[in-house]
């Protein structure tokens, strides 16, 4: 009898929900099943399924993408010689926002950040930055705008230190300003070299890491009361980061035959 209404209830999971709803939900499946909401939910917890969980995913249909993503690893594992390899891309949209926070006791007790529902906004920047992936190092710019002419104005500005006998690699995502660069890359005679990652990879552009770094400490839940000080809160983690820089370990989880094929079938479904 259970199993049998364990196999009813993961069957409807895979039919399109009533009208109305994006997803089933568990009153929803107990309606349809003809069932009490504590059957569907036990059964549930016990497959370890949680409807209202979410993950995503973006599989790159790039039909380049082993040689771009082997070429973009190659230059983190295996580097040129005499070369500075970069990480190079613009966290855009920054908003400078004015909130209150603080600590609040729940009804359970524990003790929670709380943060205001509504807030001031004082403006955005955009945020250029390059990362020396053999050291971790992080030259960055804040900018009002991310068009091209700002974007080579920074690159100018991060390989400016550069010896003049090293070659530089840049490692950058599909971005259109990243794009039509030709110009500019002639007037460094090869010395400049772009590296595209594949399209929707630019979790292998290293600077991510970086970036999602700042975003935990410095930006998510702080309050800014103006551009200044966003600008100032942003300088001052950069400044620290490279008091203690060092490059990112490279390496993937292994993924195995098993979790590759449910991911395939879940795709397909």
């Amino acid at each position: 009898m259970e199993a049998a209404f364990r196999g009813r209830l993961l069957a409807l999971l895979e039919q399109t929900p009533p009208a109305g709803l994006a997803h089933w939900d568990g009153r929803a499946l107990a309606e349809k099943l003809g069932a009490s909401v504590h059957a569907v939910w036990r059964t549930l917890r016990r497959e370890g399924i949680y409807l209202q969980r979410m993950r995503t995913w973006c599989v790159s249909t790039d039909p380049e993408f082993a040689p771009k993503a082997a070429e973009v690893v190659g230059l983190y594992l295996n580097p040129p010689l005499n070369a500075l390899v970069l990480s190079v891309d613009e966290k855009p949209g920054i908003q400078a926002k004015e909130r209150p926070s603080g600590y609040v006791e729940t009804d359970s007790g524990t003790v929670v950040r709380a943060l205001k529902s509504t807030y001031k906004r004082h403006g955005t920047l955009n945020l250029f930055a390059a990362l020396e992936v053999a050291t971790g190092h992080v030259y960055a710019q804040t900018t009002a705008h991310k068009k091209r002419e700002n974007f080579r104005a920074f690159l100018e500005g991060a390989i400016a230190d550069c010896p003049a006998g090293k070659d530089i690699h840049v490692i950058l995502d599909n971005y259109s300003t990243h794009k039509k660069n030709d110009d500019w890359l002639a007037k460094y005679e090869g010395r400049v070299q772009f590296h595209f990652t594949p399209t929707s990879a630019s979790w292998l552009n290293q600077v991510e890491i970086w970036f999602s770094l700042l975003t935990r400490k410095t930006l998510r839940g702080a309050s800014f009361k103006t551009e200044d000080r966003l600008r100032a809160a942003i300088e001052a983690f950069i400044q620290q980061h490279n008091q203690k820089s060092k490059p990112f370990q490279w390496r993937k989880r292994e993924v195995k035959g098993s979790q590759l094929r449910n991911t395939l079938i879940n795709l397909r479904n």
